[in-house]
């Protein structure tokens, strides 16, 4: 099991707050501002899970999502979001999705998912 977690949001604000609280606790932290420099970081530094925001340029994160579990069955992703609406939580467990968090996460609830999703996949 790795302590290495991809962190993806368009925002560079959300992608140093979520950095800050998994450094903090001791994980590697990979970023990426989209969806398609999800897939290569992914790919590259194989995380033992992708924290993903819903609402980015380009991709949108049920497509990485989508594309994610295709390409590696075994990814642990916590879908990380303002969005409120309950078909997107839908969506995103549909997906295959570990978690859905919304914005603004506590860093402990955070810190939670992270621990729940690297358990599931080691």
């Amino acid at each position: 099991m790795t302590g290495r977690v991809l962190v993806v949001d368009d925002s560079g604000l959300a992608r140093r707050s979520a950095r800050r609280v998994l450094e903090g606790a001791g994980y590697e932290v990979v970023e990426a501002e989209d969806g398609l420099s999800a897939l290569e970081q992914y790919f590259v530094h194989r995380p033992g899970c992708v924290i993903l925001d819903l609402v980015m340029k380009g991709m949108y994160g049920l497509e990485v999502l989508t594309k994610l579990r295709e390409l590696d069955p075994a990814a642990r992703v916590i879908v990380l979001s303002a969005d409120i609406q309950t078909s997107s939580r839908e969506m995103v467990e549909h997906g295959g999705g570990a978690d859905f968090l919304n914005k603004p996460v506590q860093p402990e609830a955070l810190l939670a998912a992270v621990r729940k999703a690297l358990e599931e996949r080691g």
